[in-house]
C-alpha cells in the first residue's frame, strides 16, 4: 500500500515520503512482471488510480517508467533497466556469502564452507573453521563428491547443468561396488534428487566416511534460479544434529535464503514437474524454499570428513 508509507526521518517529511512511494511503485510493476495496467498496478499497491498516475508520470519522466504507445500498460523504463544492470553485476555470490560463514561458524561452533559449481564438481572456494575443529581434509580448491558428499548432493538436487548429471553417473560408474552399497539400490541418482528435493534442498550427510562426523548443504541461488553456490556445515556427530527441523539446518536454511534473496533471488514460482529420472532440473527448483541422504565417494574426490 502506497498512501500510508511511515515517514523514515523526521527531517524531509514530503521528501523521504515520496521517495518512499517511488519504490514502492517501481517494487509493484516489478512484482508484476515489469509490465502491467494502471488499474492492475493500482490493485496490487491497493492505491488510488489519480494518486498513482501521478507518481508514475514523474517516474516516466526520468526513464525509470515507459508506457506501451499501444496498449497504454505501464513497464519498466530504460533507467531502470540501468540500475537492474549494475545490480547484477554486484551479484557476487562468495562476497554475498562472506558474512554467513562467520555466523554459521560461531552459532553453530561448526566448520562452515562455500562450494561452487566447477568443471571437476563442486569446488570449495571459502572455508571457515572454529576454535575447536573438527580435522577434515577439505581446503580451499578441493573438489568434492557429487553423489557422496552433502555438497555435491545440495548441488545436484538444486543444478540444472546436464554437465553435472552426467558427471554424476560418471561417477557412479567409476565407484567400488562396496562405495556404491552406501546409496540406494534402484536408480540411486534419481533417489539422491528426490530425497535432497523431499527435504527442500538441504542434503545432509552422517557418519560416512569418517565416523563422527555430519554435514548439511543448501543451495544458493540467483535472480533467475539459477543455483550459483553451495553452503555446508559440519561438525562432530555426537555434539552436531542435523535432523530436518533442528537448530543446524534451521540456521542453514535461513543463511542460505539470506544470502540468495541478496542477490535477488524470490521464491515467487512454486517448484512444479520436478522429474523422476536424474536429468536436468526445471527452474522451478529455485523456487524450493531451502532442510537425509547417506555419503560417500570415489577415490579421485574429497569429500566432508575424509582425507585424500
Amino acid at each position: 500500500m502506497i498512501e500510508a508509507e511511515p515517514d523514515r526521518e523526521g527531517g524531509d517529511r514530503g521528501g523521504v515520503k515520496a521517495a518512499t512511494t517511488a519504490a514502492a511503485v517501481l517494487k509493484g510493476l516489478a512484482a508484476l512482471g515489469g509490465r502491467a495496467s494502471l488499474a492492475a498496478l493500482a490493485g496490487q499497491l491497493r492505491a488510488h488510480p489519480s494518486k498513482l498516475h501521478r507518481y508514475l508520470k514523474s517516474l516516466a519522466a526520468e526513464g525509470l517508467v515507459a508506457r506501451d504507445p499501444l496498449s497504454q500498460a505501464y513497464l519498466l523504463g530504460p533507467e531502470a533497466i540501468l540500475v537492474g544492470l549494475a545490480a547484477m553485476r554486484q551479484s557476487d555470490p562468495i562476497r554475498a556469502a562472506e558474512p554467513a560463514l562467520l555466523r554459521l561458524r560461531d552459532t553453530l561452533g561448526a566448520t562452515a564452507f562455500l562450494a561452487v559449481p566447477g568443471n571437476r564438481g563442486p569446488t570449495v572456494v571459502r572455508l571457515e573453521e572454529p576454535d575447536d575443529p573438527v580435522v577434515v581434509n577439505i581446503r580451499p580448491g578441493f573438489v568434492l563428491s557429487i553423489l557422496w558428499s552433502a555438497t555435491g548432493r545440495a548441488l545436484l538436487a538444486a543444478s540444472a547443468d546436464a554437465r553435472l548429471h552426467a558427471q554424476a553417473r560418471e561417477e557412479l560408474a567409476a565407484a567400488p561396488a562396496r562405495r556404491r552399497a552406501l546409496l540406494p539400490e534402484d536408480e540411486p541418482i534419481a533417489a539422491i534428487v528426490r530425497e535432497v528435493r523431499a527435504a527442500g534442498g538441504i542434503a545432509t550427510v552422517r557418519d560416512l566416511y569418517l565416523d563422527g562426523v555430519s554435514a548439511a548443504a543448501a543451495p544458493i541461488f540467483d535472480f533467475t534460479g539459477a543455483v550459483r553456490a553451495i553452503l555446508t556445515v559440519l561438525g562432530p556427530t555426537g555434539r552436531f544434529p542435523i535432523d530436518p527441523e533442528g537448530p543446524v539446518v534451521t540456521a542453514l536454511r535461513r543463511e542460505a535464503e539470506a544470502v540468495s534473496r541478496g542477490l535477488g533471488w524470490r521464491p515467487v514460482e512454486a517448484a512444479h514437474a520436478r522429474p523422476e529420472a536424474p536429468r536436468p532440473p526445471p527452474r522451478g527448483i529455485a523456487a524450493l524454499p531451502l532442510g537425509s541422504p547417506r555419503e560417500g565417494r570415489p577415490a579421485a574426490r574429497e569429500t566432508e570428513g575424509e582425507p585424500r
